[in-house]
């Protein structure tokens, strides 16, 4: 059983990733621009998510899950949560520690949800 790595997408919001990893220290969530995501399309942010073994987080319900299962058909994918830009900051949070703290990463692959569930 591996513990869930995130990665979050470029138009995740910062607090997100912060207020998560000061809530749960444990928590391995690797901000865009750590990974310098900015300004790349969807398909290489899902393969460098997919290489480093992180499910994506985005806020992107309009070309993420097309491009998702396209990603699929071909490759392995570490899995997807798009998170709605409407929920709470705190809600958000809470959810992604939920899913670190009761999912295992080998649950996520080819898996894409949205939050809220």
């Amino acid at each position: 059983m591996t513990k869930v790595r995130f990665q979050a997408d470029a138009d995740l919001r910062q607090a997100i990733v912060v207020g998560a990893t000061r809530r749960q220290s444990n928590l391995d969530f690797q901000s865009a621009n750590e990974a310098r995501l900015e300004g790349i399309k969807d398909p290489e942010v899902l393969a460098i998510a997919a290489r480093d073994g992180r499910v994506l987080v985005t806020h992107d319900r309009k070309t993420m899950p097309t491009e998702f299962g396209q990603f699929v058909v071909s490759q392995t994918s570490s899995g997807v949560l798009i998170i709605s830009q409407s929920l709470p900051i705190s809600e958000a949070i809470d959810a992604l520690i939920l899913v670190w703290e009761a999912s295992t990463a080998e649950e996520w692959i080819n898996q894409i949800m949205s939050l809220p569930f």
